[in-house]
């Protein structure tokens, strides 16, 4: 396959001037496009974990992460390419026609999280419950299928009729998970695959199914993708391509960090507890391993130190037996427990030179280290990419990401204030659904509301017509109520956390934020 099909755009597009330019390659001018999306602008108001308003504006959101998620995709990119690159069967020119780019790279990071909807990932989880079972919608919401729907629907630019009209390559690179729930085109050993070892990462067997949990397109959107992933038909139907492997390796790098990085700002992380928890499972890995305990298999409240990362190495081997090793599972323990909690958390940040100085420290250094220690992965490794992070470095981010999630996403405050979002989105959709069913108020419904209650209907009927079985009803009131239900998830979604936050408000009658809303519709 020749470099031509990673450049192609799904819609023709008069770009003859800008070719010539030699600083303008194809791969530049996708980059610019979504770095000048309103899409990517709104980024910068949207919750990552924690919300500025109630910690810091230092804090990260969408839109510093995604940034600095780009940073460390270029940094492995750039390495990628001249170091293993046409080294190994697995980066050979059929799978990576174009070898690792570093722009389209770029492009993909910056791009990754456009479909996040607001107040983070309880906002996602939120929104897919309603529109699966509420609206009625059986791809439901998936952030990453937000993205790409965004990339290619509903988004603009000029010379293009819907979306952004990206290259191949792009479009690609930004699809983590490669298929749509329906799984259309992929076969699965029900005899094999007991076991999620045997599964790409974002599926998950329920009995004798398999589901997917993360997807990359809805139904919509699923012509797209094929279109996309055309250029690089050597890709089986669950990989990653070269390029999307790196910007979701960069990702993982970032959350790993970052997310610790803004806690230890926010003085959320208490040392006291975390140290106990680690001391715990290093004085006794041996009695926890051979503890015979239901309760470690699965997520909830722990009972006695160590248990908690006694559970995460139990997943590891459950899920991941293609890496897991307990000699590195003990030595990631050892050293983020040296270097994060018996270091950076043993000193309080105070908000000081010292304290900024110490904190840039330790994120360089783990940054630094982990774009060191990428590797071509194992072959048929459905698990992992093409390229993924040495045993080491892998258990590594697992551990510090057991910090977030163990730490902070657990704590009775944060789930409290998360309940109270999860009914803003909860409010929103019910009142604009009402709203577009008013028929004596119908017509002041927001005007792009009702473009993208358009956008997804006209998307509904071309699907009824191609592939009807994805479907439960066709005929045109069914067609009309799920055009209306994609719609407004579609403009819920595209709201940052504090439109969403003022909308609501006025939608149940508070005008004193009145002007406030005004760009949101």
């Amino acid at each position: 396959m020749t470099d031509d099909a990673r450049v192609k755009r799904r819609q023709p597009e008069s770009l003859d001037d800008i070719q010539r330019a030699e600083h303008h390659p194809e791969y530049r001018i996708d980059l610019e496009r979504v770095r000048f999306s309103p899409y990517f602008s709104r980024l910068s108001a949207v919750t990552q974990v924690i919300s500025q308003a109630g910690a810091s504006p230092l804090i990260h959101n969408r839109l510093t992460h995604s940034l600095k998620v780009t940073a460390v995709a270029r940094a492995i990119a750039v390495t990628v390419d001249d170091t293993l690159v046409g080294t190994t069967p697995a980066l050979s020119p059929e799978l990576s026609p174009g070898g690792c780019d570093a722009v389209v790279v770029q492009a993909a990071a910056s791009a990754h999280d456009l479909g996040h909807p607001p107040f983070g990932h309880l906002g996602e989880n939120v929104l897919n419950r309603i529109a699966r079972d509420t609206l009625g919608l059986r791809d439901g919401f998936e952030g990453n299928a937000q993205t790409y729907r965004i990339l290619t629907v509903l988004d603009v630019c000029d010379g293009a009729s819907a979306g952004l009209n990206l290259t191949a390559a792009v479009r690609t690179a930004v699809s983590k998970y490669p298929w749509t729930p329906q799984l259309e085109g992929m076969s699965f050993d029900p005899d094999r695959d007991h076991d999620p070892a045997d599964l790409p990462r974002g599926l998950k067997r329920v009995g004798d199914a398999v589901v997917a949990r993360k997807y990359s397109a809805y139904f919509l959107e699923q012509d797209d993708l094929l279109d996309a992933r055309a250029s690089a038909p050597a890709l089986a139907p669950w990989e990653q391509s070269l390029e999307c492997a790196v910007m979701d390796i960069a990702d993982d790098i970032a959350y790993s960090i970052h997310d610790v990085d803004d806690f230890y700002r926010a003085g959320i992380l208490s040392q006291v507890a975390v140290s106990r928890e680690f001391r715990g499972w290093l004085e006794n890995s041996a009695q926890l391993r051979r503890l015979d305990a239901p309760e470690l298999e699965v997520e909830g409240v722990r009972n006695h130190a160590g248990e908690g990362i006694e559970a995460l190495r139990r997943k590891i081997h459950r899920d991941d037996p293609w890496v897991a090793d307990d000699d590195a599972f003990a030595d990631a323990v050892a050293v983020v427990s040296e270097d994060l909690v018996e270091g950076l958390l043993s000193t309080v940040f105070d908000g000081s030179i010292a304290a900024e100085r110490r904190l840039s420290t330790f994120t360089s250094r783990w940054i630094a280290h982990f774009e060191r220690s990428i590797v071509a992965a194992p072959p048929d490794t459905p698990r992992t990419a093409a390229i993924t992070l040495d045993r080491r470095a892998w258990h590594e981010v697992k551990v510090l990401k057991f910090v977030h999630k163990h730490f902070i996403l657990n704590r009775p405050d944060i789930a409290m204030y998360q309940r109270g979002l999860s009914q803003v989105l909860v409010s929103l959709v019910s009142a604009f659904s009402d709203w577009l069913e008013d028929d004596y108020d119908r017509k002041r419904v927001p005007r792009r509301l009702i473009e993208m209650v358009d956008l997804a209907t006209t998307g509904y009927e071309r699907l009824a017509a191609e592939r009807p079985y994805l479907l439960d009803d066709t005929d045109a009131s069914a067609l009309h109520r799920l055009g209306r239900g994609r719609g407004v998830v579609d403009y819920v979604a595209s709201l940052s956390d504090g439109q969403a936050i003022a909308v609501a408000e006025a939608l149940n009658g508070r005008t004193d934020r009145l002007w406030d809303i005004g760009q949101s519709l």
